[in-house]
């Protein structure tokens, strides 16, 4: 059946309106705050074949909107009857779930015995066991120690739940009845799905549905295509770092080159790094249109084509190169319950390299990731509490006609704030402080977003603090086109009547009575010259308390006198004085120019090729040794001479 582009319009619109239902289902039904308040959840309307083909536009994670549940479908060797329902958490299982908290179930829907579509739908549980409360920490180094997985299998048949998985569930988490909870909401969800589905069979029949899936799809495809063909033609590289790529460890390095060839794309990762020993590792299985590898591509095609419908066909005109046992495609057993930390700098690098296509479309670099705070706690009683409080946010990126936004503009913007009274009434704890940070945003023409910041105390021995993601506050975030990078992110932990204790990018906090943290994101990169700003712009921002005065004279060249009025001399003075002029496209903090001038890009590239030969479980303990030897400016000749040395120590590093 063909249908003509309104009645697919129409269909769109229906089809939309059933993930959004499924969406609200599982909003209004879910126990955990982290799904009813944070939003980490996706709903989708599924193909046949597992392909996305509606998601809902304006709630939920945006990173699952063309998300393929094909691999994990076809692991359900029995097949599907009407009323089953399948479940998993498992990263390396159908590389749909990419890390245990996420569990997703899938539903199919029948009409006359027949196999119409599936439905699915995902949720980040806040626990689900494993060695850390909240699961996920950076210092875990393989994917056991991260809690319970779920290989596809049936969570219902024909309509019967299995009570068995149920207990083994329960039994393994630190909140039976809190995931219980979500779980119920998830399988409301997907009936919901269900009966929306059958709803629009019911209105338009059954052969317009079939004929609307594949249509959907192509009339995504077509939108994205004609937003690349209008991207020059040419090479784009950027590469970005993650603060450390272990506990004390070392830079972990995102390269990506873009080549953009007639409407089509490719997203080529070779140059990150290796498999680490760490959570960081993304698992895609290395498969070319993974949701995680393309979420960047789906934020630049949304920009640049604000009405791109959001589903799989957008990623048809591009495909990512993903080396294995690389960070971006780790092979198990390795770790990967920060793979959002990774993602986001895969989202930053690929919205650096597009950048650089279109700077007067695109934005300067925003802040990675907020940290996803989870508090354990009790109370007087001894009655434990655990409850997502987060995300607390950087800035986003300045872009060539606006300032960015604040406190919530960075890579995980889908990622909703939790009310500070929804926090105290679900937690024994008091919030002393939430809002922006003054003088976070990077200055220019167009400033960078300001960081959010929240602090708050905590009043029971044994209290834990997690706080994932953390990222930024070594790299902060470049400006771009003369714009200056953001401020880095804090973290700190306050003794009563003690000093603060800097966290760093630590993720798991033991705190005692009475014990303060202090916890912000990082800023945005500014656009342009910041000198070029106008003054009556500067003066807006020094009295909302976004800049200070003696950040108005430092960065933007504007003067305030002792009263806090305008000095117009000393304005005009400072802003005709000489001053030097970008060095390149991106402007750099000074740490990442210290970085890369002994890590250059041909030093990289050396490093890259040398441990492409090497075992996987090698890689990363020889690029930490490398980092050792290598400490000062060079050549890349130094690589080999280093490994060379290295070889003497360990024999069986040689070639055979």
């Amino acid at each position: 059946m063909s249908l003509d582009r309104a009645l697919l319009r129409v269909l769109a619109n229906h089809a939309t309106a059933a993930a959004e239902a499924m969406g609200w289902t599982l909003l209004r039904t879910a126990h955990s705050t982290f799904v009813k308040e944070t939003e980490d959840f996706t709903c989708q309307l599924l193909t046949p074949e597992g392909l996305t083909f509606a998601s809902p536009k304006n709630f939920g994670a945006h990173w699952f909107t063309g998300l393929d549940y094909g691999p994990a479908i076809a692991l359900i060797e029995e097949g599907y009857e009407e009323g089953d329902i399948a479940i998993t958490s498992d990263p390396y299982s159908g590389f749909v779930a990419t890390h245990a908290p996420d569990t997703h179930l899938w539903k199919p829907v029948f009409h006359d015995g027949a196999l119409v579509c599936f439905v699915g739908c995902h949720v980040h549980n806040t626990d689900v066991g494993g060695a850390v409360p909240a699961s996920l920490s950076r210092s875990l180094t393989e994917v056991h120690q991260e809690g319970l997985r779920i290989p596809p299998m049936k969570l219902a048949r024909r309509g019967v739940l299995n009570q068995e998985l149920l207990r083994l569930i329960a039994t393994n988490v630190r909140l039976p009845a809190q995931n219980r909870g979500d779980l119920g909401a998830q399988i409301a969800a997907v009936n919901t799905g269900e009966r929306r589905v059958r709803e629009m069979i019911a209105r338009f029949g059954l052969p317009a549905l079939q004929a609307a899936m594949p249509a959907l799809l192509d009339y995504a495809e077509a939108q994205a295509r004609r937003v690349i063909a209008g991207i020059p033609d040419g090479d784009y590289a950027y590469a970005d770092y993650a603060d450390e790529d272990s506990p004390g460890g070392r830079p972990c390095r995102i390269a990506l080159t873009v080549r953009v060839r007639g409407g089509e794309a490719e997203l080529d990762f070779t140059g990150s790094d290796p498999q680490l020993a760490s959570s960081l590792n993304v698992p895609t299985g290395g498969r070319e249109r993974h949701a995680l590898a393309m979420v960047g591509l789906t934020l630049v095609l949304s920009t640049l084509e604000p009405d791109l419908l959001l589903n799989y066909g957008v990623y048809r005109p591009a495909r990512a190169v993903l080396p294995p046992g690389t960070v971006l495609n780790a092979q198990a057993p390795a770790a990967v319950g920060m793979r959002s930390l990774t993602c986001m700098l895969a989202q930053a690098v690929t919205l650096g390299a597009f950048a650089q296509a279109l700077p007067e479309r695109l934005t300067a670099l925003p802040a990675a990731g907020p940290s996803l705070v989870n508090v354990r706690t009790s109370d007087r009683a001894g009655r434990s509490y655990m409850a997502s409080i987060g995300p607390i946010g950087g800035g986003g990126g300045g872009a060539a006609r606006a300032d960015a936004d604040d406190g919530g503009g960075s890579l995980f913007g889908f990622i909703r704030n939790t009310p500070v009274e929804i926090t105290e009434a679900e937690l024994p704890i008091r919030v002393l402080r939430y809002g922006t940070v003054p003088d976070s945003g990077g200055p220019g023409l167009h400033r960078g977003g300001t960081a959010a910041a929240m602090e708050f105390q905590v009043f029971a021995p044994g209290s834990v603090v997690t706080a994932r993601n953390r990222d930024r506050s070594v790299f902060a975030s470049p400006g771009i086109l003369g714009g200056r990078p953001g401020a880095p992110a804090l973290f700190t932990r306050t003794p009563p009547r003690g000093t603060p204790i800097d966290l760093g990018n630590t993720d798991v906090v033991p705190c005692g009575p009475g014990d303060t943290i202090l916890i912000t994101g990082a800023g945005g990169g500014g656009y342009g010259d910041p000198f070029a700003r106008p003054v009556e712009a500067v003066l807006q921002d020094v009295a909302g308390g976004l800049v200070s005065a003696g950040a108005a004279r430092r960065d933007y060249g504007v003067a305030l006198g002792a009263d806090g009025a305008l000095d117009a001399a000393e304005t005009a003075r400072l802003r005709a004085a000489p001053r030097l002029a970008p060095a390149g496209f991106f402007t750099l903090c000074a740490t990442r120019e210290g970085f890369e001038r002994i890590w250059t890009p041909a030093r990289y590239a050396a490093l890259t090729e040398l441990l492409a030969t090497l075992p996987v479980h090698w890689r990363h303990f020889v690029k930490l040794r490398l980092f050792e030897a290598v400490t000062e400016p060079g050549s890349a000749a130094d690589i080999a001479a280093a490994f060379a040395a290295l070889g003497e120590a360990h024999p069986e590093l040689r070639a055979p």
